[in-house]
């Protein structure tokens, strides 16, 4: 015979079970009827996830519905985004509050939920806390990311000191993508006990049943030789969920729970059926409430007492976005060991990026350094020289890597991601991502261009600069730029350019080059958003450049010089570009624009093109790109030769122009 401790623990769980069962059953009821109504969704996958969300939204997390912007708060990241229905159930269920900015919220109400994927709704089809839904720190739904996300946000709370807990909940499915086990491994490297992921396996992907390799055992397996404490789970057992919850605070590991869940959970009709992003129909819907209803009967489900979750402690906010200013460049070259540039005034623009850093470092805290093992290249090893604690090792893992940039954005750091531009590409997807979250980020691409030499085509990045540059002419709801790319043709600028990026709002992408260059402008040269500077003056033709060809348009200037031609040159070191100078010069110098730069089309004479064809006499404007896939040579000169952007070929097509 059970004594009556016993009998009475068995009673508290058999009530609080209770109460579990008849909050998934209330909350399941709203996601069919807001998918419904929006005539789109994901309904099958919010029911699977029904009791996780009751146990993490109502009893769990610790944070404060009148403040979703509480640095202090509890975070949850939901990295299976299209699930996000049965969150908004929750959130307004517990009048959560809603909007773009602390000062202007409101309660999210019951009768919201029908606006789901209306445009002028708070309730996006996937999670996005930049259109008002700041209970979320990052936008997902781009399957895969939720755990960098929360790394992010777990290595930031671990340098604030705040303690606080990261969840993240993850698909069985999208356990395939690499990146979950990147980030599985980065949380153990860095020791971020702070974070807890949640595996919902439902056994289903969109098409098809998930794979054997993605299923609730292998999943396990896993995340253990990964290094994590694994507690299994049935994700529809509120018991069960509690008692693995109460687990965490005392693991000396990262907790991964893996629970095994059903897609449709608590709806018949949904069984054995692929229901992936179909709402119900209105008859299948009045179906699927009474089954819900039923499902509610056969478990005993009884509301109890209301709960809410309790509130931390407000923490101080980070630095307001004050201006962060440089110390005289001379004095950080100095301070890094490098006083010799001052008089010699040659040094390439990765090596003036990682001295601007150490000095960010130095007269910000919120500045955090992450590389993807090659910061002996990109030189943000002069960061982790001296703030080791705020420099995060990524290892070979891009996508992770800017993902977790995103993260430590969304808890107030302004970080700086770097490694060689060209495997950046791999990161694209978690790059738009970090776009459509409104992420403070800022990326630096090293050995960028052809001027590599050689190393050959698999290191150089051509196709960055016209990527990067797609998104300068999109507007955030401030009207600002969503990214600003920096392009700086020497040590200064690069200086500089740093500096701008971190006081720049939104995405920032520095693209930099491994060759030592001389100085083109004195060190305390000022530059601007926007900007382009003029190097030489002339009245036939107007040369325009950036970054390391800057040398070469210069010298291409030189030589036309020599056969009585005189250019103007200017350096466009950044975009959007205010082109106005550029386009004025023309007008005054043959009403020609010839642009070189070693990348792809869609860069510099993309810009400067689409600038002069808004003008009602605008100048031509024509462009010298990379024409052909490079390749290794000794030289950097040898693969602008290669490409078609030599010196002499700058130079005949300049003479072609101004029929000499």
């Amino acid at each position: 015979m059970p004594d009556s401790t016993t009998s009475t623990l068995r009673e508290v769980e058999l009530s609080t079970a209770a109460a579990a069962h008849a909050k998934a059953i209330e909350l399941g009821k709203h996601v069919l009827r807001m998918t419904s109504a929006a005539g789109s969704g994901h309904p099958s996958s919010g029911l699977a996830l029904g009791h996780i969300v009751t146990e993490l939204m109502y009893n769990r997390m610790r944070y404060d519905l009148a403040n979703p912007f509480n640095k202090a708060n509890d975070r949850l990241v939901l990295s299976i985004g299209h699930a996000v229905p049965i969150v908004y159930a929750a959130y307004a269920d517990l009048g959560g509050a809603v909007g773009k900015h602390p000062g202007d919220t409101r309660p999210l109400t019951v009768d919201d939920l029908i606006t789901l994927r209306e445009l002028d709704s708070v309730l996006d089809g996937h999670p996005n806390p930049a259109e008002g839904f700041p209970f979320f720190d990052a936008a997902t739904g781009s399957l895969g990311q939720g755990l960098s996300v929360a790394a992010g946000l777990g290595a930031a709370a671990k340098l604030d000191g705040i303690d606080k807990r990261i969840y993240v909940i993850v698909g069985d499915g999208e356990a395939r993508e690499g990146q979950v086990w990147e980030a599985a491994d980065f949380i153990v490297d860095h020791k971020l006990t702070n974070v807890t992921v949640i595996f919902s396996c439902n056994g289903h992907g969109q098409a098809s049943p998930v794979s054997p390799q993605q299923n609730a055992e292998a999943i396990a397996a896993k995340m253990a030789a990964f290094g994590w404490q694994v507690i299994e789970v049935d994700g529809h057992d509120p018991v069960e969920i509690s008692a693995a919850m109460d687990q965490i605070n005392a693991a000396r590991k990262p907790v991964a729970i893996v629970a095994r869940t059903n897609k449709g959970w608590g709806v018949d009709l949904m069984q054995g059926k692929n229901f992936h992003g179909k709402p119900l129909s209105d008859d299948d819907l009045k179906q699927a409430l009474g089954e819900l209803d039923a499902t509610g009967v056969r478990l005993h489900a009884k509301a109890g007492e209301s709960s809410t979750p309790s509130a931390p402690k407000s923490k101080r906010r980070n630095p307001a976005d004050q201006t962060i200013v440089l110390p005289p460049m001379e004095r950080s070259l100095n301070r890094v060991g490098h006083a010799d540039v001052v008089a010699s005034k040659k040094l390439s623009t990765r090596v003036a990026y990682g001295v601007a850093l150490a000095a960010l470092g130095d007269v910000d805290k919120r500045v955090v350094v992450l590389d993807a093992d090659v910061s002996n290249s990109t030189f943000s090893n002069m960061f982790a020289r001296d703030h080791g604690e705020r420099f995060l090792e990524c290892k070979i893992a891009e996508q992770n890597m800017i993902s977790v940039g995103a993260g430590l954005s969304a808890a107030g750091k302004i970080p700086f991601a770097s490694t060689f531009a060209k495997f950046l590409a791999r990161a694209v997807d978690q790059i738009d991502m970090a776009v459509i979250s409104r992420a403070n980020l800022n990326v630096v691409g090293s050995h960028a261009g052809v001027s590599l030499g050689a190393d050959g085509p698999s290191q150089m990045s051509v196709t960055d600069i016209p990527y990067f540059r797609s998104m300068t002419k999109t507007l955030d709801e401030h009207g600002v730029a969503v990214c600003h790319v920096f392009h700086p043709s020497d040590a200064v600028s690069a200086y500089r350019c740093t500096e701008l990026m971190a006081n720049a709002p939104g995405l920032c992408y520095l693209r930099t080059h491994r060759p030592t260059a001389p100085f083109l402008y004195p060190v305390d040269e000022v530059f601007e958003l926007c900007g382009c500077k003029q190097l030489r003056t002339g009245d036939a033709l107007t040369l325009v450049s950036s970054g390391y060809m800057v040398h070469t348009a210069l010298a291409a200037a030189d030589l036309l010089a020599r056969r009585g031609i005189s250019v103007h040159v200017f350096d466009a070191y950044t975009f959007p570009m205010d082109a106005s100078p550029i386009l004025a010069a023309a007008a005054a110098a043959g009403r020609t624009i010839l642009t070189v730069e070693d990348n792809y089309i869609g860069g510099l004479h993309g810009e400067l093109a689409e600038q002069a064809s808004a003008m009602k006499d605008g100048p031509r404007v024509v462009g010298m790109t990379a024409t052909r896939i490079p390749k290794s040579a000794k030289t950097a000169a040898e693969v602008f030769d290669y490409v078609g952007v030599g010196l002499d070929q700058i130079a005949e097509r300049a003479v072609a122009l101004v029929g000499g």
